[in-house]
């Protein structure tokens, strides 16, 4: 599947978080990373992200399923920062 993955987080935890989303992902700009994953490897992502998330800080990934965006899914881990009625 086709994943974009967007992050905000604290100064501190920004160049884990780089390091950690380039081993699973192409860096696209600053906070944003894309790439094809298996779901094993976004699971393994996503368990990586949770230890990693503190209070206010969140991650944003978009799953396009088949490559047709009328399958993306959006997935928020950590606090949404604002609300989105409709992507894409």
């Amino acid at each position: 599947m086709h994943i974009i993955l967007v992050y905000d987080m604290g100064v501190k935890r920004v160049g884990k978080a780089l390091k950690l989303c380039r081993q699973y992902l192409i860096h696209i700009q600053n906070s944003v990373f894309e790439g094809e994953l298996s779901e094993a490897n976004l699971a393994e992502l996503k368990i990586k992200l949770h230890g990693l998330v503190q209070k206010n800080d969140s991650v944003i990934i978009f799953r396009f399923e088949a490559y047709n965006p009328k399958y993306v899914s959006r997935e928020i881990i950590g606090l949404e920062k604002r609300s989105i009625s409709n992507i894409i």
